[in-house]
């Protein structure tokens, strides 16, 4: 059998990365390969003590890791503001960011809101992340970051439907959790396209990992499943978890063009080692990527003007 593809980093000493949903999962083996390269990584939690347990697993493997814990909780848009406040206040040059936490609630049939009155998947996966780079801009820029969106292949099978863009009228939560990802790539092209025309201060690519069984995705059809069929499922389908933070990490720190976008090669995507691909059609929409970026912008102000949650 082949030996596994593995992570051929650049040397990331002096450099800062901040990587969200690095607690577990993909996040965690990017921050671990990030760490190893000697970047300093940020890892935002919303789990302290998970976060905790995530840093000695690093450490376990990575000694003299540079890692450090922040509160964030993309379902509540008060914890953003005040993780861009104070990283913004810290002035800490921020030289790679990865949009990478997300929520999937397959087998979950109800529609969840968070605090801020906004569907579960649309505020954890897209706006809340829009609303953390987006004010954290000022620290990017100065620092000339890559930034990368870590979308899904589910979003290649989406639209963005603008009479119900969280699925009020019709929900499900694979449809929701595709659109949400659809929408964070839709973000990821419009920032692209601004940076672009701003000069490219900021470089913007995109990626996903494939199907990866081994993290800890759609929980409730788990629960339903028997526990060998998870594992069976977790050994022989989709890309395993060496393989599934490659090409968030070579997005992050291959010599990219703005825009780009980095999947696994195999069929359909959901398995291989990674290469640079062209990104889903539907997310190449420029028309819909300026809009989504307004319909954010106003959605963000109108819950900041309310300070009570939107329905």
């Amino acid at each position: 059998m082949p030996a596994t593809p593995s992570a051929d980093l650049p040397d990331l000493a002096g450099r800062t990365a901040l990587v969200t949903g690095a607690s577990d999962g993909v996040g965690l083996e990017v921050a671990r390969a990030l760490a190893a390269a000697g970047a300093h990584v940020i890892m935002p939690v919303r789990n302290r003590d998970k976060g905790s347990h995530a840093i000695a697993r690093i450490r376990g493997s990575v000694p003299d890791a540079r890692l450090e814990l922040r509160d964030l909780d993309l379902a509540r848009l008060d914890s953003v503001s005040a993780l861009v406040a104070t990283l913004s206040a810290e002035r800490t040059p921020i030289h790679l960011l990865l949009a990478n936490a997300g929520v999937v609630l397959l087998g979950d049939r109800r529609r969840h809101l968070t605090a801020d009155g906004f569907e579960l998947h649309f505020q954890t996966n897209f706006l809340g992340h829009f609303a953390l780079i987006v004010g954290l801009l000022p620290v990017l820029q100065p620092a000339r970051a890559r930034i990368v969106l870590q979308t899904s292949l589910a979003a290649a099978f989406s639209r963005i439907e603008w009479s119900d863009l969280q699925l009020e009228r019709r929900y499900g939560a694979f449809r929701a959790y595709g659109r949400s990802k659809l929408a964070l790539a839709l973000f990821g092209t419009e920032l692209a396209r601004r940076s672009a025309a701003g000069g490219g201060v900021v470089t913007v690519a995109q990626s996903h990992p494939g199907v990866v069984p081994a993290t800890a995705i759609a929980p409730d059809i788990r629960r339903r499943v028997p526990p060998q069929l998870v594992r069976l499922a977790t050994a022989h389908l989709g890309n395993p978890l060496p393989l599934a933070p490659l090409p968030a990490l070579q997005a992050l720190t291959a010599d990219a063009a703005q825009g780009d976008f980095f999947a696994p090669c195999g069929l359909l995507q959901m398995a291989g080692a990674p290469r640079a691909r062209h990104p889903f059609r539907h997310a190449r929409d420029r028309e819909d990527a300026a809009r989504l970026w307004r319909v954010a912008e106003e959605l963000l102000q109108k819950s900041a003007r309310d300070g009570a949650p939107l329905h």
